[in-house]
């Protein structure tokens, strides 16, 4: 959620938050009489911690807000759960779930969380008011689910959602030029389509496939169903709680206040209290000035510490060229002018003994993603890629030159290709009144003009352009993945694969999470022992860097329109973005950016 706020201080009085750890059982009311109290001694008591699970979880590094509640990252949302599958005063934990955002590989990394617990030995149980595709799947990896009598189960399949704009633009008089090189390379056809090609249609076709396939099998192995049944009840869709317990989706129709009831009814003579929000931090209203100075301060965005280590490089969102954020909605982005220093850095400090690069990208200017590629190879360290939901074109190519490369079973990787293009905006301006007189010098001047569409001329030389940038991606991928060029081009062409399907084909090395391509980095330092601490970079930016406009929205007004439209909708805002990138620059590797898969 973005928000906007007002920051003063005040000499005298200083109010904002910092963060304590929440997780301390209330102190039970007094017992009305001596029987009850002697009662209570004979107990045992059993603390049970519950962890909220609620939102998208971002993989970079998050600043502790000081206006507004903390967001919590998937790295320390991981650890809390990691913490309580090792904390010994825990025996047994609740997740609520309560309306997950999330792509198919943090949900592999949240389900790896779980099995965690599980093996540690401990009943993990699962509660969820309504529940949609994610939020049962997570649910279904825990021993135990519980829904109030009101609650709905939508369990409703998959789908996925691709918005064109070729008639509005026609409407508007907007005409839009695109280039690609590769078959399969839909990014462009958004804006110059009005539905699917055969190619986007097979391989979003094939996507879905895959996806379906693990929702199916997931639920069978958890609930003891067959997959048949599954897919018939997936069919039906929506669930009142009672039909979902009817089918063997849930265990128990309750209240979140009868979960220690239930707990209780195992064994009488149990005392569980609930650990609220265990090991959440939590805004507290009493700062001192010296400890606001250290909010406001924050961490530097580059590597700080001096042990021996292996760097954990968490790239997200578009990438971009120069310094200022792409996003209009104040979206994480992947800035080269900001990354590439930062690996070079890493690479003269002689501490680091490995790079583990988290990418969760789509992908975006050619420039930058090549410009990261060969910071990373210049390091001359190993490197382990891990791909989170998203890893395609720029994405895709910022990894090829790792050592290995580990993806998630649902990560959208591959879409190598490129495209480039623009949006002639000249019939919409004439439509306004406004006429353009143009004077050049250099048959090809215009190439980049947001007037009018490609001459025969500025066509030949921006698909010229790309061919070249398409054969160094491509010709780089096949060094990266030690295959013959022309296999490696027939498995390019701006194809998109899950990482279930990569990993056949080859473009990945191994599937598994951020915790296995860690484990896969110790062992390749010689580390296996785990003494090597591992660094989060870069850095959560600071408030007071925010507060100095360093890491300012492009567009606070449709930011804040974005956060008040429903999810659905907020794809076609986006795409104010991508045409702002195209418009910037000549060649893009970038995945449409409104495939939704639900």
């Amino acid at each position: 959620m973005i928000r906007s706020f007002i920051f003063s201080v005040a000499f005298t009085v200083f109010v904002a938050p910092c963060a304590t750890f929440a997780d301390e059982a209330k102190p039970a009311e007094p017992k009305s009489n001596a029987a009850e109290q002697k009662n209570a001694e004979r107990k045992t008591r059993t603390d049970w911690a519950e962890i909220r699970l609620s939102g998208s979880y971002p993989e970079h590094q998050q600043m502790p807000g000081l206006f507004g509640d903390l967001v919590e990252g998937l790295s320390t949302c991981m650890d809390r759960l990691h913490q309580a599958s090792r904390d010994k005063s825990i025996k047994g934990v609740i997740l609520h779930i309560d309306g997950v955002e999330i792509g198919w590989a943090r949900l592999n990394e949240l389900q790896s969380s779980i099995a965690e617990i599980k093996a540690s030995g401990k009943p993990i149980w699962a509660r969820m008011n309504d529940g949609g595709n994610k939020d049962y799947l997570l649910a279904a990896s825990c021993d135990r689910i519980l829904m109030p009598e009101s609650g709905t189960l939508m369990l409703t399949g998959l789908h996925a959602e691709v918005m064109f704009y070729k008639n509005l633009f026609e409407m508007l008089d907007v005409r839009a030029d695109m280039l690609r090189v590769g078959a399969f390379k839909s990014a462009a056809e958004p804006y110059t389509r009005s539905e699917m090609s055969p190619e986007f249609r097979q391989e979003m076709e094939e996507i879905l496939d895959d996806y379906y396939a693990t929702m199916v099998s997931q639920i069978a192995a958890a609930r003891k169903l067959p997959e048949e049944k599954v897919k018939a009840i997936i069919d039906e869709g929506l669930l009142s709680a009672g039909r979902a317990k009817e089918l063997g989706l849930i265990d128990d129709v309750a209240y979140h206040d009868q979960v220690s009831d239930l707990i209780v009814n195992a064994d009488a003579s149990l005392d569980v209290r609930i650990r609220g929000d265990y090991r959440r931090k939590k805004p507290n209203a009493e700062l001192d000035f010296f400890s606001l100075m250290e909010l406001l301060s924050g961490g530097s965005s580059s590597s700080s510490s001096t042990r021996p280590r292996i760097a954990v490089l968490r790239l997200e969102g578009a990438i971009v060229s120069g310094n200022g954020p792409m996003s209009l909605f104040s979206e994480a982005s992947i800035s080269s002018d900001k990354i590439v220093p930062l690996i070079e850095k890493i690479g003269k400090d002689d501490n680091v003994k490995a790079i583990i690069l988290r990418v969760d990208s789509p992908g975006g200017s050619a420039l930058a993603s090549d410009l990261i590629w060969r910071a990373l190879e210049a390091t001359n360290k190993p490197v382990v890629a891990s791909m989170g939901d998203t890893a395609a074109s720029g994405g895709y190519y910022i990894s090829m030159g790792a050592d290995a490369i580990f993806a998630e079973p649902g990560t959208l990787t591959g879409s190598i290709g490129v495209l480039g293009g623009k949006i002639a905006l000249d019939g919409l301006m004439k439509k306004f009144g406004v006429t353009t007189s143009v004077i050049q010098r250099g048959r090809n001047s215009g190439v980049m003009s947001s007037v009018a569409t490609f001459s025969d001329s500025e066509r030949e030389t921006m698909q010229r352009m790309l061919n070249s940038t398409y054969d160094l991606f491509t010709q780089k991928a096949a060094a990266g993945r030690h295959m013959e060029h022309a296999v490696l081009e027939a498995l390019a062409r701006g194809r998109v694969y899950t990482g279930r399907q990569a990993k056949e084909v080859g473009l990945v090395d191994q599937l598994g999470t951020l915790a296995d391509a860690v484990a896969y980095t110790r062992k390749l330092v010689g580390d296996e022992a785990g003494k090597l601490e591992l660094e989060d970079l870069p850095k959560a930016q600071s408030p007071l860097e925010m507060l100095l406009g360093q890491t300012a929205p492009a567009s606070q007004p449709l930011a804040e329109l974005s956060a008040l439209l429903p999810e659905s909708a907020r794809p076609a805002l986006r795409h104010f973005s991508v045409l702002r990138q195209i418009a910037d620059e000549p060649v893009l590797m970038i995945l449409p950016f409104d495939v939704r898969f639900e």
